[in-house]
């Protein structure tokens, strides 16, 4: 019996391994042939359009562009089994080290939003079902709605002109003032942790006064997702037969709901919470962009600006990267909030 479950867990990995081989693969294959085929010389990008055509030459062939399309594409892949995205123009470095100097960035202002989403949205949800049409329903669809209609950009520069500029509740665009820059030696690349590892209890308040901001309206994009899907899933739970039967043995309501009818949708919330975390990660764009926040979202979108596709595709890898890692611990949750679950 033992044997055959070793086996058996031999396959799933395999599989599993496959399937994550096969999904970056095609990741990769998609980026790389439409930074192909976008209208965008990446050659005039580096040496500019009065370039004499001697130096438009060499660096055409420096980057192996007279090569047929397949050997680009091969020569490519290589590169990623190697580590080697290539090199960004703009920064003059290779894209690997840009990718972990600013991803910490957006990992530290996407995991404040998604606690901060999470905690409101769950508990959003639940309100929301318990009271099934009747006002508490309706403020939490209508605050659901308001953030999907409302284009985040835009709610972004409201909250940053009157919480900043208006109020001076908040800090501004950036992670610190100009006068506490260069205090705190990187160490994680998340300024919260590092300044507390540091014992700069200034900056951290400054950077929370930063971040503030930008995590709360990022939680709120999630929570607009998040409540929806929990109120979904907790009307499904809230008439099963298990929960009338718990009524009937005169269980409190709150005792059902928080300890059967949210215990039994907790596996289903573990994939809305996933998946609303690589939105955020990868979505944290134009909340990076108002709020000069440097993260990988800015990184991406300033270098498409600039034609620079390295970092552009080594950007999007890195994100379905992301994205699979989350599906492989949604996976392990699955297994120790429900051990049936395969």
């Amino acid at each position: 019996m033992d044997v055959r479950k070793f086996i058996d867990w031999i396959k799933h990995t395999l599989l599993w391994l496959g399937t994550v081989g096969i999904t970056l693969l095609g990741l990769a294959t998609i980026t790389f042939f439409i930074s192909r085929i976008v209208p965008i010389d990446p050659v005039l990008s580096i040496v500019g359009e009065k370039a004499p055509p001697e130096v438009y030459d060499r660096v055409f062939l420096e980057l192996g562009l007279d090569q047929p399309l397949y050997q680009q594409f091969f020569n490519y892949v290589l590169g990623i089994l190697r580590g080697d995205f290539g090199t960004s123009f703009v920064t003059n470095r290779p894209v690997l080290e840009d990718l972990i100097s600013f991803f910490p960035a957006t990992f530290e202002l996407a995991t404040l939003g998604l606690i901060i989403g999470v905690i409101t949205g769950v508990s959003a949800g639940v309100v929301a079902a318990v009271w099934h049409d009747k006002w508490p329903d309706h403020i939490v669809r209508i605050v659901g709605l308001i953030g999907y209609s409302i284009p985040i950009f835009w709610l972004a520069l409201i909250a940053l002109l009157i919480f900043y500029a208006k109020l001076d509740w908040v800090g501004g665009p950036g992670q610190l003032d100009i006068s506490y820059e260069d205090i705190v030696e990187p160490v994680t690349g998340m300024i919260l942790i590092d300044s507390l590892l540091a014992g700069e209890t200034e900056v951290f308040y400054n950077a929370l006064s930063h971040i503030a901001l930008p995590s709360i309206l990022l939680g709120y994009y999630s929570l607009a997702y998040i409540s929806r899907m929990t109120r979904s899933v907790m009307l499904e739970q809230l008439s099963q037969e298990y929960i009338l039967t718990a009524r009937v043995k005169g269980l409190s309501e709150w005792r059902i709901v928080i300890f059967h009818a949210l215990r039994n949708a907790a596996i289903p919330l573990v994939t809305i919470i996933a998946l609303s975390y690589g939105g955020l990660l990868e979505g944290s764009v134009l909340i990076e962009t108002v709020f000069a926040w440097p993260g990988l979202g800015n990184y991406i979108a300033s270098s498409l600006l600039s034609a620079d596709m390295n970092a552009v595709m080594g950007g999007t890898l890195l994100v379905g990267a992301v994205f699979v890692m989350l599906n492989m611990l949604t996976e392990l949750l699955y297994k120790i909030l429900d051990p049936r679950a395969v």
